[in-house]
């Protein structure tokens, strides 16, 4: 027998799903975060299911992990000491960074501070020039010098980033090869290698941040190794990348700035693979944890993917431009917008007599008041547990015994007093300013990019997203919400359905109408060789690959380029002719206008080597025997009653196939709750997803 996990660590909880491959058969669990040491929490997730279902170690085919310890490592300031080397004269690149900030009027920001110090950054003689064309050669004394000198500063790891190294990277390579003579010990990352993409400053910071949690990522992963063996669990090991793929423990050390956004990309990955079970490929990705919720776009069954992205930001309650807040990467990252208003964000008065909630959040530790764990400041989850809408003696089934009157007493005192409110009027407040930025976010993704949500369906889950669904879809007029079996757990069984994946990209400036379709070709075909060649050492079959070209083009005179889709069979003018019209078609959706009469420039290509692996089929649920049977009643608010309703509280594990759920109705499971509003309904579909529609739509 054969079995795979999934891990994914988030803020407040650690969520597990194991798969049996013969069945389909998903089995799921839910643990404390450790904060401390997220290998702690990892390890007792893998253990307490293994243990509860009775399977072997030997039996775990292989573990897939979502994590968010590389970017935990860049907000926390808890990277490891860096040295950086560029070309002569462009020492202070990473103090400038960019004139912008997310804020305009905003006269009291200021920038995030280098992740490396000013004394650890070195410029050394060597230029080149666009072309790749030698103008300086490389200074070997000068940069043995430097190399002995950050030895001397007790650095760990080394990002090297000279001018022009997209196009040649020569210069780069020498430069390796005399740190790993100078200085051995060193951990060091060309940026060649990492980012190899025009903009010197973007391809600079990439490399950088590849080189600050290159060793704090390499321990935690020995770490978690280590624990694996000596449980006995031989596994194979992949970690989720930001882009949508998987890669190997080993590729994961070499480019960790590839996983930054780890943990979030595995859910929008869950979202296309749960939309695709009912038949959508239109689908929104809505994820609402303890700490934030984030929201994301599924077009043709493929997550929306974007290269111009900051780590290092906090999540805001208010959705809108951040650049500049962070540190920007060059790498593919699945295209999220994540916000601060999560089941543990604290709600609050400012001093203008307004209630706000988050971004600050309870976490894991200690965690919303009604837990009882020394928490005071009320949260969401608070104030959904004053609402009725939580049950609270099974939450998480009953392992975390909830407090609904010192939830009461902080909702009273922090929120409604100071407003002159009364305590149910507080509470319903707190739930919709969530909504409000969660639909704020949900358009963030959808009509600011171009899409009408009314087009899409909405997939909710994490422990909080089944409560806010209906509301949101309502607010939305998104006009289906699906609600998939074990929402709370929905982004480890994210991981378990991705295919391993590898990105290449070369800058390749040249305007369209001056192409080349064979010179095109031989550039995919040789990033093609390159990605083969990486597939097949990590045990993937010819027949298990798959490769997807892309293609960056703007105008003449733009900055900024759209990445558009190319066709795989042997590039020609036709081809070449139908990305064109495509680039205009897709400038007019995204910014409201074309030019068809302007010349249009390529500006790089892109290639995503992907290695196929088998995705067990979801299990069929069997059919319902009858009408759908309470298992209780309790009152609960809504305010489309302006009043608590007796309610009736369904199991959701006494649903059957077909069973049908009309509003008002709480639709609990262990790890989540569904709230379904008045004048709507949930239809139990076939593999136990809730499918959850306007009453009247039946």
């Amino acid at each position: 027998m054969a079995y795979r996990l999934g891990v994914d660590i988030g803020g407040t909880f650690t969520d597990i799903a194991l798969i049996d491959e013969a069945t389909g058969q998903i089995y799921t669990g839910k643990v404390s975060s450790t904060p401390q040491d997220p290998s702690g929490g990892f390890m007792e997730a893998v253990q307490r299911l293994l243990a509860k279902q009775q399977i072997a170690a030997q039996d775990v085919a292989y573990i897939v992990h979502g994590t968010t310890v590389a970017t935990n490592a860049i907000i926390e300031g808890k990277v490891a000491p860096t040295g950086f080397i560029t070309t002569e004269g462009f020492r202070d690149m990473l103090e400038i960074a960019r004139q912008i900030r997310p804020t305009l009027y905003d006269l009291q920001f200021e920038k995030p501070r280098p992740l490396v110090p000013r004394h650890h950054c070195f410029g050394v003689p060597e230029r080149l020039d666009a072309s790749g064309t030698e103008l300086t050669p490389l200074d070997e004394d000068a940069l043995r010098q430097v190399a002995n000198k950050l030895r001397a500063e007790g650095v760990e790891s080394i990002a090297v980033c000279f001018l022009h190294a997209y196009a040649n990277p020569e210069h780069e390579r020498r430069a390796g090869e005399i740190i790993a003579e100078v200085f051995p010990e060193a951990v060091v990352s060309l940026s060649a290698e990492v980012a190899p993409e025009f903009r010197e400053y973007l391809r600079a910071s990439t490399t950088v941040i590849n080189s600050c949690i290159r060793p704090v990522v390499a321990r935690y992963l020995q770490r978690i190794e280590d624990r694996l063996a000596q449980a006995g669990i031989a596994a194979e090991l992949l970690v989720m990348q930001s882009s949508g793929g998987v890669y190997t423990f080993a590729a994961a050390r070499q480019k960790p700035v590839y996983m930054v956004e780890s943990g979030p990309a595995a859910g929008v990955i869950a979202a296309a693979h749960l939309g695709q079970a009912r038949g959508y490929d239109q689908v929104i990705s809505f994820d609402m944890g303890g700490t934030t919720a984030k929201a994301g776009l599924i077009q043709g069954g493929a997550p929306s993917v974007t290269k111009d992205y900051e780590v290092g930001t906090t999540a805001q309650t208010g959705v809108g431009a951040t650049r500049g807040a962070g540190y920007p990467i060059r790498t593919p990252v699945i295209d999220l917008v994540e916000i601060g208003a999560g089941g543990g964000s604290i709600a609050w008065v400012d001093p203008g007599g307004i209630l706000r909630v988050g971004p600050q959040s309870a976490g894991a530790d200690p965690g919303p008041v009604c837990y009882g764990q020394g928490g005071t400041q009320p949260t969401v989850t608070d104030a959904n547990l004053v609402l009725g809408r939580l049950n609270p003696n099974y939450f998480l089934g009953g392992e975390i015994a909830l407090d609904p009157t010192a939830a009461q007493r902080a909702i009273e005192q922090h929120c409604a007093q100071p407003l002159g409110m009364d305590l149910v009027e507080a509470a319903h407040g707190i739930v919709e300013i969530a909504n409000t930025a969660m639909v704020n976010a949900l358009r963030l993704v959808s009509v600011q990019r171009g899409y009408d949500p009314r087009d899409f369906a909405l997939v909710a889950f994490g422990g909080a997203g089944p409560a806010h669904a209906n509301r949101l879809a309502a607010l939305t007029e998104i006009p289906v919400a699906i609600i998939p079996q074990s929402p709370g757990t929905a982004s480890a069984l994210g991981l378990l359905v991705t295919d391993l994946k590898h990105d290449y990209a070369t800058t390749l400036i040249q305007r369209l109408d001056q192409v080349v379709p064979q010179a095109l070709e031989q550039t995919f075909r040789e990033l093609e060789a390159q990605g083969r060649e990486t597939l097949g050492r990590e045990g993937m079959s010819e027949a298990a690959m798959d490769f997807r070209r892309q293609a960056d083009l703007r105008y003449v005179g733009q900055s900024h380029e759209l990445t558009l889709p190319l066709t795989t069979e042997a590039l020609g003018p036709a081809q070449l002719a139908q990305l064109l019209e495509q680039f205009h078609h897709t400038h007019d959706r995204a910014y409201g206008f074309s030019a068809p009469g302007e010349d249009v420039e390529l500006v790089s290509v892109r290639l995503s080597a992907i290695g196929q692996i088998a995705k067990p089929a979801l299990a069929p649920l069997a059919k319902a025997t009858g009408e759908a049977t309470a298992k209780g009643h309790r009152p609960v608010y809504f305010a489309e009653n302006e009043r608590f309703v007796d309610c009736p509280v369904y199991d959701r594990y006494a649903l059957g196939a077909g069973a049908v759920v009309q509003g008002p109705a709480i639709v609990e499971e262990i790890d989540s709750t569904t709230v379904v509003h008045p004048r709507y309904q949930v239809r139990v579909d076939d593999v136990g997803q809730m499918v959850m529609t306007a009453a009247e739509a039946r």
